[in-house]
């Protein structure tokens, strides 16, 4: 009797390199091993190094690449992810030197987007992104340039290469990616100037990936956007309706996070997506206060809206995940006017204080947990809570902010209220 045998494909390892060279390294470390996750990727190891020398060819010293290419060989690695950028030409020796593929920060991040792509224009925008990218990088895939096709010797020219017919290839199909593009950017145009007839004003929700945007979204309009405690899970903006009055709606928009370092062919390619924030009424900045690269990351979002001239809007700046702060059960969910705290929401209940390891979630089945469920989750964030600040320091570091709890619901009415306040500043727009 034939002996059937189930197969699995097992999760390619990878081997991590990171330079360490200020406060904010130890973060981006952290950030790669998340992206690596979010792709499925086992983790070898994560070299973390200080570079005293670089040399051209491998972007750090010879001796060192040696190092890291037998660290690759001995973890049995399938791939290396460098937290820097590398040339093409750095790309191709460094494969030559391990035998392995290597990539970098902005390929993953890339490949990722391509992961997650479930729409049609979240394909064309990233498979345009795709090709910018490895237009420049296409040589190191080819070890021989063979002549593919030319007349003979002293008759006509000696041919094209594959990389030269490849090239053209390319090059096509991202003129071609970049009209059907074009096309999706005038049916969202489209749709606002309908928006702009209705005079419904328009919210939309930024910030830097995994900060409880998605969450936010359905908790204020019931909506059910996929969230899970994962990077870039939304691509496509996604717009709902939230009454603000039984008169007065709003659209709410969540749209793409962004994160440091983010690929400018990514930003190019997802142009027509990251204009919803850019063209928006009022923009509402969420932020994860537990992340203790709080900071950081709001100057990363900032520097993005700058880019797409959207800084400028009207903007709420919103403080999620509340509840992990480390005196939160003794100062409440509360908000800041003007860098002055304000408790009107009352002390958080023990139910509702309890610290969550999910990142954000609105499910209400997770509202009734065990004591013995809190007390694994306070474990699991516990050592995360110790580096993030108080509520109090948060509130004066971000005046005007809102402090919310997603997961637990709590702050959201004052949210409600801020969106109504800054609606009827709009010219045009009175409730």
């Amino acid at each position: 009797m034939q002996k059937l045998y189930e197969t699995q494909e097992k999760n390619k390892r990878a081997l991590l390199v990171s330079i360490i060279s200020d406060k904010q390294s130890e973060t981006l470390c952290l950030e790669l091993q998340g992206l690596a996750q979010t792709l499925d990727l086992e983790i070898a190891a994560h070299e973390k190094i200080r570079v005293r020398e670089k040399s051209a060819k491998f972007g750090i010293g010879s001796g060192k690449a040696e190092s890291l290419s037998q660290k690759a060989s001995e973890l049995k690695a399938d791939l290396m992810i460098f937290d820097w950028q590398i040339s093409p030409s750095q790309q191709r020796n460094w494969e030559e030197l391990s035998g392995i593929p290597v990539i970098d920060r902005q390929e993953l991040i890339i490949r990722i987007f391509a992961d997650r792509a479930t729409t049609r224009e979240a394909e064309l925008q990233v498979k345009l992104a795709e090709l910018s990218y490895y237009l420049p990088r296409l040589t190191h895939k080819y070890i021989d340039l063979s002549r593919q096709r030319g007349g003979r010797y002293g008759t006509k020219g000696s041919g094209e290469t594959r990389f030269e017919t490849d090239r053209r290839k390319v090059e096509k199909r991202i003129t071609v990616l970049e009209k059907e593009i074009e096309q999706v950017r005038k049916q969202r145009q489209m749709q606002r100037r309908q928006r702009e007839r209705n005079k419904i004003p328009v919210c939309a929700i930024v910030g830097y990936t995994n900060t409880g945007k998605s969450s936010l979204l359905n908790a204020l309009t019931g909506a059910d956007v996929q969230i899970e405690d994962k990077l870039f899970v939304t691509l496509d903006a996604v717009t709902r309706r939230f009454q603000l009055t039984p008169d007065v709606p709003v659209l709410l928009t969540d749209t793409v996070g962004f994160i440091r370092n983010l690929p400018h062919t990514l930003v190019k390619a997802f142009r027509s997506t990251l204009e919803e924030a850019s063209l928006a009424n009022i923009l509402i900045h969420i932020m994860d206060a537990s992340d203790p690269d709080l900071e950081s990351n709001y100057e990363t979002t900032l520097s993005v809206l700058r880019e797409l001239n959207a800084h400028e809007i009207p903007m709420i700046t919103v403080l999620n995940k509340i509840d992990r702060l480390k005196n939160n059960s003794e100062q409440g969910i509360v908000s800041s006017e003007q860098g002055t705290s304000n408790s009107e929401e009352g002390t958080v209940s023990s139910e509702q204080g309890a610290v969550n390891s999910e990142q954000g979630t609105s499910n209400s089945e997770e509202g009734t947990v065990s004591n013995e469920q809190r007390s694994e989750n306070k474990e699991k964030v516990k050592d995360k809570s110790e580096y993030g600040m108080d509520v109090d320091t948060l509130l004066n570091q971000f005046p005007g902010s809102i402090s919310v709890s997603i997961k637990n619901r709590t702050g959201l009415d004052k949210l409600k209220d801020r969106i109504i306040t800054e609606v009827n500043k709009l010219v045009g727009f009175k409730i």
